[in-house]
């Protein structure tokens, strides 16, 4: 049976590779993000290849989009299987100088739509199952200065994570997240050697490899994996890193 696919944050990066994966296996995906002349356009491109997407413009932080988004996948496809919740955006500011606003804005974009984007979908899934699948970051448990505000959410989605596992399990939605290490976005062949090499893979990531990991939380094959975090780095979190 052919799966319905929302995918917020899915105009670029990581979003888009995860869009072109589902859509890959013949599901029905929605790409849902702020920048619409970038999701029109990728959506157009998938289905110019033979897929079936549509594009639904969202801002995670207000709560009106994320109803919206949901109500129309569920009024166009009759059901969602699916929830990747992705979109999100940096803040690295000493903490002596971050706003309120500042502040406010990281964690409604990445933490508090976490909750509201899962809450809405699984309305639609408890009558027959899901998945949803939060990405957070290594970041979540190891920093570098000033990024205090992008810790503290993606920390809240691992803890978020097992929260909602529990929440949903009796309407057998399994729920999970992937902290990826450092997913190469931009242009990966202007990578240097030293940068592949201090990975145990021996390579930087890219956004297929976080599209691999949602394809396999999200089988229906492996519903006894739910409420954990992937740590999809290369090895990184796990690296001595003492000069010698």
């Amino acid at each position: 049976m052919t799966r319905v696919v929302i995918v917020t944050g899915a105009a670029n990066g990581i979003g888009i590779g995860i869009a072109k994966a589902y859509a890959e296996t013949g599901a029905k995906v929605v790409l849902a993000d702020i920048n619409a002349e970038a999701g029109i356009t990728h959506s157009r491109e998938l289905n110019e290849q033979g897929a079936e997407t549509i594009f639904i413009k969202t801002d995670v932080r207000n709560e009106q989009d994320i109803l919206q988004l949901v109500n129309q996948t569920f009024q166009v496809y009759g059901k969602i299987d699916i929830l990747i919740n992705n979109a999100g955006k940096n803040l690295f500011k000493s903490p002596f100088d971050v706003s309120i606003e500042e502040w406010d804005d990281v964690i409604n974009t990445n933490l508090r739509s976490v909750f509201l984007c899962s809450r809405a979908a699984a309305k639609y899934m408890k009558k027959s199952g899901g998945s949803i699948v939060n990405i957070a970051s290594t970041r979540a448990i190891m920093s570098e200065p000033y990024s205090e505000g992008y810790a503290a959410t993606k920390g809240g989605i691992v803890a978020i994570t097992h929260a909602l596992a529990a929440s949903f399990s009796e309407y057998q939605i399994t729920v999970n997240a992937i902290s990826p290490g450092w997913i190469e976005t931009g242009s990966y062949e202007d990578l240097r050697k030293t940068d592949h090499e201090q990975h145990f893979s021996k390579r930087v990531g890219k956004p297929e490899d976080i599209a691999n990991a949602c394809l396999y939380l999200t089988d229906s094959k492996n519903n006894f994996v739910t409420g954990i975090n992937l740590v999809v780095d290369g090895g990184m979190t796990r690296k001595m890193i003492y000069e010698e």
